[in-house]
Order: structure tokens, then C-alpha cells, then sequence
């Protein structure tokens, strides 16, 4: 069941993006909701350790309702490139609606239809934890960037210390549950607290994005430690 799944955080791959499909007309109130509006404010900080520039060729991996790829389009302009890639055609929809002069693309970020060495930068926000296999998903993503090209990964993390720990646990063990519930989606934003939780800490994420082939990898953490915003340069050849 579907249900079984969403508490634990542990959907097949079919079961998310039927998931994704349902929720994308209430996604980006939701996401307004249960950050207060900050997401916003985190996507700008990604983009700005993607290091994009004008004319610059970048790719948004799970791209949603395509804040994150809007916001880099900001950044490379009108002489650059920005393709936002998503698994749900519905996600994709609104982002269409958004931003119809940019590039939006289903794909699977377990297998990326883009050559290798193609983007500037390559980022997700919000949803490696979502890649059923979270190493495959990175190194898709280091492949696609260029030699010397940014991969940058935003992602909720678990706070340990308190008292911003126990907040966390409130809120999204009990609060986000029930601003589900009254979203008319209970499973999906059951599957999103257990989702964070078996999604590695900002530490181990690191070094998985260092075997995944990046160097340079850092990562800050903002919004008291809720927030991990990771990143990392490809090699050059």
C-alpha cells in the first residue's frame, strides 16, 4: 500500500512520481506553508554556489515546479540556457506556466538523457532524497557537468541539538501530517518527514558527492540546521 510506504519513506520509483502528480497543483503552497516563504531565499543561495553566469548552460535535476531552474535563468540570461527535468509531467505543467520561454524536460535523474561534460552547473533542490538510488542520482549528475562545472544539492537535514531537534520533530512528525491531511494528500506528506529522516546527514552526504568524483566539496547549513545546501566542482580532465 501506498500508505505503508509513505511512513516509512520508502516508495518505488512509480508510486513517487504518481505522488508527485497528485500534489503539484498544491506543491508550491505547501512549500510556502511549511517553510514560511524562505525556500525562496535557499534556492538563491544554491544558485549562488552554482556560480553561473551569463551565457552559461545549466541544468535543474527534479525540478518540480521549476523555482530553482527559474532562478538560475536569472543568473545566465538571455544568452545562457536553463533545462529544468523532472520524472512528473504534472510538476512539469506548472513550471510551464511559470516560465514558458524555458526548457522543460521529463526525465529520469537515474538516467539523464544529456550527454556527458554538457552543463556549466547541475543542481536539485528538495529532491535527491526522492532519487531511489541516491548514488546512481549523483553521478548522474557529475557526469552531465563539465570538467570544472558546480553540482550543487539543497536538501532538508535533520537538526540533532535542541532545542531546534525537538521543534523539528513537531513539526514535521506531527504538523506537516496534518497540513496534509487538510491538503486532501495524507500519504504524501507522510512520506515527506520519513524521507528526511533516512536521507544521509549533511556530513555523509558530503562524502558521497566526494565518491560520487566532486572536489572541493562543502556544505552549509542554514535555518537553524534544517537546511543543507551542498556542493562540489568536477574535476578538470
Amino acid at each position: 500500500m501506498i500508505a505503508d510506504g509513505a511512513a516509512s519513506g520508502t516508495l518505488e520509483e512509480p508510486q513517487v512520481e504518481a505522488m508527485f502528480d497528485r500534489i503539484a497543483g498544491v506543491y508550491d503552497l505547501m512549500n510556502s506553508l511549511m517553510t514560511a516563504g524562505l525556500h525562496h531565499r535557499w534556492r538563491r543561495r544554491a544558485v549562488d554556489l552554482a556560480r553561473v553566469g551569463p551565457g552559461d548552460c545549466a541544468l535543474d535535476v527534479a525540478s518540480g515546479t521549476g523555482d530553482l531552474a527559474i532562478e538560475l535563468a536569472s543568473r545566465v540570461g538571455g544568452a545562457g540556457s536553463v533545462i529544468g527535468s523532472d520524472f512528473s509531467e504534472q510538476m512539469l505543467e506548472r513550471a510551464r506556466v511559470k516560465a514558458p520561454n524555458l526548457e522543460w524536460q521529463q526525465a529520469n535523474a537515474l538516467q539523464l538523457p544529456y550527454e556527458t561534460d554538457r552543463f556549466d552547473a547541475v543542481t536539485v533542490g528538495f529532491g535527491a532524497r526522492n532519487f531511489s538510488e541516491l548514488d546512481r542520482g549523483l553521478a548522474e549528475m557529475v557526469r552531465v557537468v563539465r570538467p570544472g562545472g558546480r553540482v550543487v544539492v539543497l536538501e532538508i537535514t535533520t537538526p540533532t541539538r535542541p532545542p531546534l531537534s525537538s521543534f523539528f520533530r513537531l513539526w514535521f512528525d506531527r504538523l506537516v501530517p496534518l497540513i496534509g491531511r487538510i491538503a486532501g494528500d495524507p500519504d504524501a506528506y507522510s512520506y515527506l518527514p520519513s524521507s528526511v529522516r533516512r536521507f544521509p546527514d549533511a556530513r555523509t552526504l558530503a562524502s558521497r558527492l566526494s565518491e560520487a568524483g566532486l572536489t572541493d566539496v562543502a556544505y552549509l547549513l542554514t535555518a537553524g540546521g534544517i537546511i543543507a545546501i551542498h556542493s562540489g566542482t568536477k574535476p578538470e580532465a
